[in-house]
Parts: C-alpha cells; structure tokens; sequence
C-alpha cells in the first residue's frame, strides 16, 4: 500500500477539482446557449417549434443524467462514432442543463404580466423589438437568481461523469481510496471541495433572490 500524506492526498483531489470547475463551466455556458435558443424559438408559440422542444425538454428531465452519459458514451460508439469520455461528458451535460435552463427562463418570461405583450403590439413593436427591449430585460432580472441556484446542481452532475471514466473530483477520490485504504479521510476532503465550490453559488443565488424581491 502508498503511503500518502494528508497534502497529498488534498493536491492531488485539487488538481482534480480544477476538471469539475472546468467541466460544469463548460456545460454551464454551453447549456445556457442552447438553453436561450429553444426558449427563444418556443416563445414565437410555433406549434412545431413548441412540440419539438416539449419532447426535448421531457427527454433530458425525465431521464436521469446518468442514462445519458451511459447512452452518450456507448451508444455513439455502438453507431461507430468514438467519444472520450471528456466529450461525452461535456455533451450530456450540456444537453441535461439546456433543458433546465430553458424551463427556468421560459417560467420567467411566462410569468410577466401580459399586459406586456399587449403594450408592445399597441406601440407596433415587432416581435424580436419586444423580446429585446421589453420582455428579455425584464425576465433575464427575475431569471438570474434560479439560473445562478441550478450551477450547482450542474457542479454535482459532474460526479456522475466518473462512471464512465472521466477523472474529475469523483473519479480521483475513489482512485485515492483504492491507493490509500482510507475512504473516510479521502472522501471527507471530496465532499470538502465540493462544499467549497457550492456553498458561494448557493449563497450568491440567495442573495440574488433576496435582492429580486426588494426591487419588485
């Protein structure tokens, strides 16, 4: 058995977590784009639009993440088409997080009075003018206290990633355990970092909601 140091052990679940960070930012931005896409192609009331994107949503909410990834990384292989599990990973994440988004901002824009509308067709604005100077300005305010609450829940999705091999925070503390012999040390400094990455998120998604509420 390795010996490893309490340092050791931490440098190296840190070296690690710098994969987490990087992975949920990239499925947090990549998700928000595709996520803004379909809410702003669902709000023109397209009925094929609208039915698609229903589909869509029911797919990546109703099933659980870890699905994906597994249909992600070895069904696309089973079709001939070879990922890492860094791409797989990065591409069900992405898909898993476009949906939510799309339901929270689409909450947003829904639950602003319909007076709304009404003043922009009143003043003859055209659909894309009203989105971009009425309607979008208003439900990005109410929209970015949840948007900023579902990182985290991004942030813990990276852990699932470690089931198809993707070595981020997860994947190295179970390869530290299986070196070490010592799963309450090593897996008590895992849940450390992912405390330390959360709790600001959580916190800062508070905060946000609180200050929504005062400027209503």
């Amino acid at each position: 058995m390795m010996q490893f140091s309490d340092w050791d052990i931490l440098r190296n679940l840190l070296m690690a977590a710098r994969w987490t960070i990087l992975l949920s930012l990239i499925a947090f931005v990549g998700g928000g784009i595709l996520g803004a896409l379909l809410t702003f192609l669902r709000s023109t009331r397209n009925v094929v639009f609208t039915r698609i994107i229903q589909v869509y949503v029911e797919i990546f909410q109703g099933t659980p993440l870890l699905m994906q990834l597994f249909l992600t990384f070895f069904g696309l292989s089973l079709l001939g088409i070879e990922v890492s599990a860094w791409s797989a990973a990065i591409l069900s994440l992405t898909l898993f997080s476009s949906a939510f988004f799309h339901d929270i901002w689409r909450g947003c824009i829904d639950a602003l009075p319909k007076g709304q509308w009404e003043a922009c067709r009143t003043l003859g604005l055209t659909y894309l003018q009203s989105m971009r100077y009425i309607i979008a300005p208003q439900a990005m305010r109410m929209a970015i206290a949840p948007t900023v609450g579902f990182s985290v829940q991004i942030v813990k999705g990276t852990a699932l990633a470690s089931i198809i091999g993707f070595v981020e925070l997860t994947k190295a503390g179970t390869m530290l355990n299986n070196a070490t012999f010592q799963p309450f040390k090593v897996f008590a400094f895992v849940a450390l970092l992912y405390f330390v990455i959360c709790f600001p998120l959580s916190l800062l998604a508070r905060y946000l909601e609180s200050k929504n509420h005062v400027t209503r």
